[in-house]
């Protein structure tokens, strides 16, 4: 007769009990944290709007820690932001051609409560300062560089400019 017998569950990340997954010294979730103390606070406040778009928020970035099983660090949490951006901006479009004020102003509330975890954008000018300064570092002075050009930019820029126009600067650039 052989015995079973059972491990209790060993909680891997003793910093933090409530998540499980492994510390990670590389990791500073200080865009998660600062949006926990600010649903603490519009909760405090009771105000419902705030406290239920902060929430969608938390949800996305949670599901996304879920889907990984890592925590998110802030880079991974500005990708979110941003996809969350782009998402409102196209449904307050939609909401607006439909008529619909009242589902656009909501759209227009969480897209400034987005805005307000995102880092501060660049300005056209310095878009084509940074442009300019890694098509000479790389040596691009050909299309079939865009993508080398295109991948080093979008680390430099990721949730402080709209890639769309970049790439359109860049292939300019490299076309002359």
């Amino acid at each position: 007769m052989s015995l079973l017998v059972v491990a209790p569950r060993v909680n891997v990340n003793s910093a933090n009990p409530q998540f499980p997954y492994p510390p990670d010294d590389r990791l500073d979730p200080m865009i998660k944290e600062q949006l926990l103390e600010d649903v603490k606070s519009a909760m405090k406040a009771r105000d419902k709007r705030r406290v239920n778009a902060l929430r969608l928020v938390a949800a996305e970035i949670k599901r996304k820690e879920v889907d990984e099983r890592r925590p998110v660090d802030d880079p991974s949490a500005i990708a979110i932001l941003e996809k969350m951006m782009k998402q409102r901006k196209d449904s307050h479009g939609q909401y607006l051609a439909a008529g619909r004020e009242e589902l656009a102003a909501q759209e227009a509330f969480e897209m400034t409560l987005i805005q307000g975890y995102l880092p501060e954008p660049l300005s056209a000018e310095e878009v084509e300062a940074l442009v300019e300064q890694v098509m000479k570092e790389m040596g691009a002075d050909h299309i079939s560089k865009m993508g080398q050009v295109m991948g080093a930019l979008k680390s430099q820029l990721a949730g402080r400019a709209d890639m769309g126009p970049v790439g359109a600067l860049v292939k300019a650039r490299l076309s002359t």
